[in-house]
């Protein structure tokens, strides 16, 4: 059965950010199983683009989990944020770009990157299909994983948040190589990866264009959190590719889901829903010189283009 989403306003100050999101975990009772010594908190950082952009994780947020999980499961606790590197996208580098780093030296955490990980290959099947993954082994021994993903839109799967952050765990930076069956992908690394909490950065979501939407959204389930955000982002949550591969799977049941906190049509008036099908034919043509120029210079694409 489904899980409880909470929707919550937040103000731009670090301190408003920090009590919206203590109160959207309130909203879903959230409670760690067992003692709490060590904490993963995966970022969205998907290439070198700002959190205004609405691309990336905002910092403020970060910061506002670090706070959280302080006052509640002590100050000696191990904090890292961790992400892995992409096809065009090398952590250490977004760390520097992101404010990360000054994040980091602020709040005295760990910055990680995933794909410097020891690593252990996990298969699973997904609709008849076996996927194997690269995984990084601390994912497995960190005692509270905390996803914490974008409200943005992507041409090839419509929507990005919650179930596709955890994608982004994977250890290989050519996750491109997932592509031709990504919905069945997502599914699968979500079936070996189980973060213990979700918080959604909604403060700028990624439309058509970035949009302020001041939203946090927390739950414990990212597939509860991908259908609630779907709506958000105006798409049916049955035209959601990996959101039916995952039904099939038993990954996630949409009976039982409630939200707590804000109304989502409040937010859906506002977020700008892009209108893929009337430009596909014009991007299929500008992708196809962005491959060309790549190959001429021996350049990458940056992996929202690819991805999108």
């Amino acid at each position: 059965m489904g899980d409880i989403v909470s929707l919550v306003r937040a103000h731009s100050s670090e301190r408003e950010v920090k009590d919206s999101i203590a109160y959207a975990l309130g909203l879903i009772d959230f409670h760690a199983e067992g003692p709490v010594r060590s904490v993963a908190i995966k970022a969205n950082l998907c290439y070198y683009w700002s959190a205004a952009t609405g691309q990336t994780t905002d910092p403020r947020v970060v910061s506002g989990i670090i706070d959280y999980v302080r006052e509640r499961y002590g100050t000696d606790i191990s904090i890292r944020v961790v992400e892995a590197d992409g096809t065009a996208m090398r952590t250490n580098h977004a760390f520097l770009m992101l404010g990360y780093e000054e994040l980091a030296k602020e709040k005295s955490i760990e910055l990680f990157n995933l794909s410097k990980d020891s690593v252990c290959e996990k298969s699973v099947e997904v609709g008849g299909r076996e996927i194997t993954f690269r995984i990084p082994q601390s994912l497995y021994s960190t005692d509270l994983f905390i996803n914490v993903p974008k409200l943005k839109t992507a041409r090839q799967t419509k929507i990005t948040c919650a179930m596709k952050n955890i994608f982004g765990c994977i250890a290989s930076p050519r996750k491109i190589v997932y592509h031709p069956f990504l919905s069945e992908a997502i599914v699968g690394i979500n079936k070996v990866l189980h973060p213990n909490l979700t918080v959604v950065d909604g403060l700028v979501g990624l439309g058509r264009f970035p949009v302020r939407l001041d939203l946090i959204m927390a739950s414990i389930d990212p597939f509860s959190t991908d259908w609630v955000a779907s709506q958000i982002m105006g798409y049916p949550p049955s035209t959601i590719g990996f959101l039916r591969v995952a039904r099939k799977e038993s990954l996630g049941d949409p009976k039982g889901i409630t939200t707590r906190g804000e109304n989502l049509n409040a937010f859906k008036k506002v977020f700008p829903k892009p209108n893929f099908l009337s430009s596909e034919a014009g991007w299929a043509a500008q992708l196809k010189m962005l491959r060309l120029y790549a190959h001429i210079v021996n350049d990458v694409i940056p992996p929202f283009l690819e991805e999108s």
